[in-house]
């Protein structure tokens, strides 16, 4: 079998994965109450209304898995879905801005922040930002909170079917400059778009990489 005939059967293995029911596990507002998992985690982080929840929600082909909303801060624990016994993928709340009490929005923070840096089956944070706005002042906090932890996240630009093509490239190089600078990054940067169905693959490619093996 060649290479390039290898490289299909996964890219189809990758595909069909995402095509399983995900089980919704739990939602936490706490650390207490963090699953006990033997599954490799991968967590969606962003500020809010970066587009999450329908990141997740298109790569399972699944319009009501994470809950959708135009209101920032409307995640508010952390979501947690088995994806067919081989991976666990993580929905967390957003940071930055939220219309919520500013209380409820640190204890959200602090929440995230304890999860990131404590949780031994994270396996890869995909750091979600905005094509449109580029790294802001929070998601460079975060980004330095995950190198101290050692914990390796993905930059995944979201929503790239909104400004222009050279526009998003523009973002995309800026972001390729900074995290060349940072010791956890994943150099590779995923361009996406929920909406367009942009980049879905590559993103499912890259998770399918991280998943637990498929019983024999």
């Amino acid at each position: 079998m060649s290479t390039s005939e290898e490289e299909a059967l996964r890219v189809e293995a990758a595909r069909l994965l995402f095509t399983r029911e995900p089980t919704f596990v739990r939602g936490v507002v706490n650390m207490d109450g963090l699953p006990g998992s033997q599954l490799p985690e991968v967590a969606f982080a962003g500020r809010s209304n970066v587009g999450k929840s329908s990141l997740i929600n298109a790569l399972l082909g699944r319009s009501g898995v994470a809950r959708t909303s135009n209101t920032p801060g409307r995640t508010q624990e952390i979501n947690f879905f088995d994806l067919d016994h081989r991976l666990m993928l993580v929905d967390l709340p957003g940071y930055g801005f939220a219309q919520a009490p500013k209380g409820k929005v640190e204890l959200w923070t602090q929440l995230i922040r304890d999860y990131l840096r404590g949780r031994t089956e994270l396996r890869r944070v995909l750091l979600l930002i905005d094509s449109r706005h580029g790294l802001k002042e929070s998601d460079r906090d975060t980004m330095a909170l995950l190198d101290k932890a050692a914990v390796v996240y993905q930059i995944v630009l979201t929503k790239a079917d909104k400004p222009k093509p050279a526009e998003v490239e523009a973002v995309a190089d800026k972001v390729r400059a900074d995290i060349a600078k940072r010791t956890a990054a994943h150099p590779h940067v995923l361009i996406t778009s929920s909406e367009k169905g942009t980049g879905l693959a590559e993103v499912r490619m890259e998770l399918f990489n991280l998943a637990k093996p498929e019983a024999v």
